[in-house]
């Protein structure tokens, strides 16, 4: 069979996953539809390529990381974007399909949770969202017991040499790690005398400031779409969104900057 563009990315499935649920349906109903599942396409693609860098960090793959570092911070700068379609979505608009969703959350996106646990935000509390036993808990469960982003890091560091801690080399890995001094003071030194490590550092800093924009977007973009209302599932919101808000996944990366 002859292979095409629409069977190699299965274009005819593909554009038959959007199913409106507002009578007419509502104009706006699908642009919402569309971005949120572009996300999750996104989102499939940020854990192929985290889980890639972890197996280089591994592996020592130095230039490797860094690229693929460059790559993951491209992919959240246009989800950052995307936001700016979202945001021609009026209140009006958006009240117009609102009631369809039901008890259909944002919050219940394993994939996302899958990411925040994969930078360290480890929380077992949010495995309560999804069905024991099912698939999504399985994804998140391995999530939770496994290394994040940062732990990986610190091992390769260890690998090459640098005095990371054992503690902080075997802690809990289903815990969030704590800043830790003897890090910092690593990361001082590879600032001071590894220019390619210290240009990996502060791709990792990249991802880490594009992740809080995007974070900060996707508030501004409820709020002035919902304003205080209660979000879609019994979520609470904006208030909730914004209790997320300026929180570092790489904090010892941030807390050295004052020491340079």
């Amino acid at each position: 069979m002859t292979v095409t563009y629409s069977s190699y990315l299965k274009v005819d499935d593909l554009l038959q996953c959007q199913h409106p649920l507002s009578e007419g349906p509502e104009h706006d109903e699908l642009l919402f539809i569309i971005i949120h599942q572009s996300y999750e396409l996104w989102f499939k693609q940020l854990l192929h390529e985290l889980d890639f860098l972890i197996r280089l960090l591994n592996q020592g793959e130095q230039s490797r990381a860094l690229h693929t570092l460059k790559r993951v911070d491209a992919i959240y700068r246009t989800l950052i974007q995307q936001v700016d379609i979202l945001e021609t979505l009026t209140p009006l608009e958006f009240m117009s399909f609102r009631d369809r969703l039901s008890t259909a959350s944002g919050f219940q996106s394993y994939q996302f949770r899958e990411l925040e646990f994969l930078y360290g935000a480890k929380d077992a509390t949010k495995l309560q969202n999804y069905p024991e036993g099912s698939e999504h808990r399985k994804r998140l469960q391995k999530r939770l017991d496994s290394p994040t982003l940062w732990d990986a890091f610190l091992k390769f560091l260890a690998s090459q040499g640098r005095d990371i801690p054992d503690e902080v080399l075997n802690r809990d890995f289903s815990a969030v790690a704590e800043p830790s001094l003897p890090v910092q003071r690593v990361l001082i030194d590879i600032y001071r005398h590894d220019p390619l490590l210290s240009e990996i550092c502060e791709a990792l800093v990249d991802i880490d400031s594009s992740l809080q924009q995007w974070r900060y977007r996707h508030v501004k973009m409820v709020e002035r779409t919902i304003g205080s209302k209660m979000g879609t599932g019994g979520s609470t919101g904006v208030g909730y969104l914004q209790g997320t808000l300026f929180r570092p996944v790489f904090p010892d990366l941030w807390a050295i900057r004052s020491e340079f």
